[in-house]
């Protein structure tokens, strides 16, 4: 579910990569201003659209060698690295979990060289808690599928999605329907930017995310294939260790000892204070955790929060957070709480009629293969025909490091 448990090296990778792109974009943006569009004014009078873009500030310019070093730097295979990159933060217009207007970011990864004309790559991140930490903002590890495709030839749209990045509001964590629209949207944003920077792009879409994104990329890929855009066309689908059956595997896996203490406290926290503004699960958090997490769960999840901090002030285990009854009643789930997980579990109940590739590992404690096996079980019997790549021994985190390569060369190997 989340790309967060990270070992003690991916922590001191990410403070360094941190530091390195402030020093980077001070000189950047001292050469390259943010360009900001005009929507609703008298350069564009007709009325605004899911996916307008309002503005394109640039947050990265890489050689071949950089983008090297980044991806080394977090043990990724660079073989396929062929091209420097160009990356941006856009910013467009969508709509909120009720419909309503709103705006989010995104970062489009464009490379420096090859065709005129692009594929795109939809990369999906998984869970986080700081809004600081989304792919557009920070040049950390949500960057690494992004640079790996756009290193080897491919534009790359990888949304935010609400309520992270520059986004207002608070992150619908686990909320399918707005992180599809927000990517979709993200989709049409990076089709004008890429067109005003002039690498075009050519409606080809190769769809991949990890964790929290694995499952959005398989929504994703649905919303493409009945028609979500008639500008796009979903050409191949590679998600990573997605949470696919919440009901069935992920909440089971909490309890019984497959999701790891630190991963379960974390994820479950965040699930519940985000489903709770959509569904009624409780009044107050006071039914759902222990004293005195209680009091401090909301405002640990605001968005404001580096991962670490928001682990340290919950308690060390899923039992000691929550309340003897509400333990049992995501146990043995009913009602809300029933619908809020089910909501999120038919991402692979369709036939996609493109190349298919499930990437996850045995090693996996925050996001058990079960989930990725139950997802193929159930494209399998749609008639899809699926593959199941099992990366091993590798944890959550290193599943998607290793498979970042794997994927790009799926996709290289898809015929259009």
């Amino acid at each position: 579910m989340s790309d967060e448990t990270r070992t003690s090296r991916g922590s001191r990778a990410s403070r360094r990569t941190r530091r390195g792109l402030a020093a980077a974009a001070a000189l950047l943006l001292a050469g390259l201003a943010a360009a900001p569009v005009a929507a609703a004014t008298g350069e564009r009078t007709q009325q605004t659209r899911r996916g307008d873009l309002v503005a394109v500030t640039p947050v990265a310019d890489r050689d071949a060698g950089q983008v090297r070093s980044f991806l080394t730097g977090w043990d990724v295979d660079a073989d396929g690295v062929r091209y420097g990159l160009r990356a941006y933060r856009l910013t467009y217009r969508t709509v909120d979990p009720y419909g309503a207007p709103t705006t989010a970011t995104g970062l489009l990864t464009l490379p420096r060289g090859g065709g005129h004309r692009l594929d795109l790559v939809s990369d999906t991140h998984g869970t986080m808690v700081d809004r600081d930490y989304a792919p557009s903002v920070s040049e950390d590890f949500g960057r690494v599928p992004s640079y790996v495709n756009a290193a080897a030839g491919r534009a790359v749209a990888a949304p935010d999605y609400l309520g992270l990045g520059k986004g207002p509001g608070p992150h619908p964590y686990m909320d399918t329907v707005s992180s599809v629209t927000a990517s979709v949207d993200m989709l049409r944003a990076a089709r004008t930017a890429a067109e005003r920077l002039g690498r075009p792009l050519t409606g080809a879409v190769y769809a991949t995310g990890f964790s929290q994104g694995g499952q959005v990329a398989m929504a994703l890929g649905r919303a493409l294939e009945e028609g979500a855009d008639r500008h796009f066309r979903l050409v191949a689908l590679a998600p990573v260790s997605g949470p696919y059956d919440l009901e069935g595997q992920e909440m089971p896996a909490l309890f019984d000892g497959r999701v790891n203490d630190t991963s379960g406290v974390l994820y479950i926290a965040y699930w519940l204070v985000a489903q709770n503004r959509l569904h009624p699960l409780y009044k107050d958090p006071s039914e759902a955790f222990r004293a005195p997490w209680a009091s401090r769960v909301e405002g640990l999840l605001d968005g404001s929060h580096e991962q670490e901090d928001v682990v340290r002030g919950l308690a060390p285990s899923v039992k000691q957070l929550l309340t003897p009854a509400f333990h049992e009643r995501l146990r043995h789930p009913s009602g809300a709480v029933l619908d809020a997980m089910r909501t999120a579990d038919h991402t692979c109940d369709w036939k996609p009629d493109v190349p298919v590739r499930l990437y996850a590992a045995a090693g996996d404690t925050d996001v058990p293969l079960g989930n990725t096996r139950t997802c193929a079980r159930t494209l399998a019997g749609q008639g899809a025909r699926v593959r199941v790549v099992d990366q091993g021994a590798v944890d959550h985190f290193g599943s998607v490091l290793v498979s970042a390569p794997q994927v790009v060369r799926f996709f290289d190997g898809v015929r259009r």
